[in-house]
């Protein structure tokens, strides 16, 4: 008897395992049946994306096998499509480029071809033919700052500006780059206050890119507000040294302000007509690659200021 028992329980061990094994074996088929139309749904959302479709996302239970999969795949997507956005972005941005320099190139090239024509024909003599080549003189160099300014965007935005970042003493910088333009705000009967500390302040600068940002500034006051006054300040603030360049112009509308920053971005189409919409773009570029912040604030026909701040060595 004791043996049948024993036999009896054998059985009943083996009988369990069996329907153990059985529901086990149900278990990892309809997880793999899962995981197969998981998988076919992935690939499908997959093809569909590379079809073009960017907003396609993977959804996922959270306990099931593929979801960090899944997970990932979404996050790869998500950047893809910023990616798509930017690149859309550029291309826009390049539409205009070219229809812009079509214009602001064409026009006054028209113009200096035509005086210049009239000069050499004989149209004009004596003081207006002199008045011609001056005029076709300005023309010349005001396509040369166009190009120059297209130029140094490309430069920025292709990655190929090399940027020298050394130990530079700001206000002696910023002292040597003004007294250049003393003489243009004499002539262009603009009062100027320029207030720079004499102790030392050091910051980490390329002394080039440093330069072609307070020139720019500089000159889209001179060239766009139509200001009498302008004030440039350098101040050391929260740890930082802070440059500002203020005037009293016609200033930038509410609305301006949060695009003024923007490539191509011309406030007023009439007075920003020799303007290329790329100055203050690639100064704020300047200014970001050289770990800097750069703000601006305006009342119209009160004050217009941009402050640019460097952190302090």
């Amino acid at each position: 008897m004791g043996d049948i028992y024993i036999n009896s329980g054998l059985l009943v061990f083996l009988l369990m395992i069996a329907v153990a094994g059985v529901v086990f074996s149900l278990i990892i088929f309809r997880k793999m049946r899962n995981i197969k139309l998981q998988l076919n749904d992935i690939s499908d959302i997959l093809d569909d994306i590379m079809q073009g479709n960017i907003n396609r996302k993977i959804l996922a239970n959270p306990y099931d096998m593929t979801t960090a999969i899944c997970y990932k795949i979404n996050g790869i997507v998500h950047d893809f499509r910023g990616q798509i956005i930017e690149l859309k972005k550029t291309e826009e941005a390049n539409k205009q480029l070219m229809t812009s320099l079509s214009h602001d190139v064409r026009t006054p090239l028209t113009t200096l071809i035509g005086y210049l024509d009239a000069t050499q024909k004989g149209i004009v003599v004596g003081a207006e033919r002199e008045e011609y080549i001056e005029t076709a003189r300005r023309r010349a160099y005001d396509m040369k700052d166009y190009v120059d300014m297209l130029f140094e965007w490309f430069k920025l935005n292709s990655d190929e500006e090399t940027f020298v970042i050394l130990k530079a003493e700001l206000a002696e910088l910023t002292r040597n780059i003004l007294k250049n333009w003393i003489p243009i705000f004499e002539n262009a009967s603009i009062d100027f206050d320029i207030n720079i500390p004499e102790n030392r302040i050091e910051v980490n600068l390329d002394t080039d890119a440093y330069f072609r940002i307070l020139n720019n500034l500089i000159q889209n006051v001179i060239s766009h507000s139509q200001a009498t006054h302008i004030e440039i300040r350098v101040c050391l603030l929260n740890m930082c040294a802070k440059i500002t360049v203020a005037d009293d112009g016609i200033g930038i509308s509410k609305q301006d302000l949060p695009h003024i920053f923007e490539r191509l971005y011309k406030c007023d189409k009439a007075r920003s007509e020799k303007g290329s919409g790329l100055g203050l773009s690639i100064v704020k570029q300047l200014v970001e690659k050289m770990g800097g912040s750069i703000t601006v604030e305006s009342i119209p026909y009160e004050r217009t200021e941009f402050n640019i701040s460097f952190p302090l060595l």
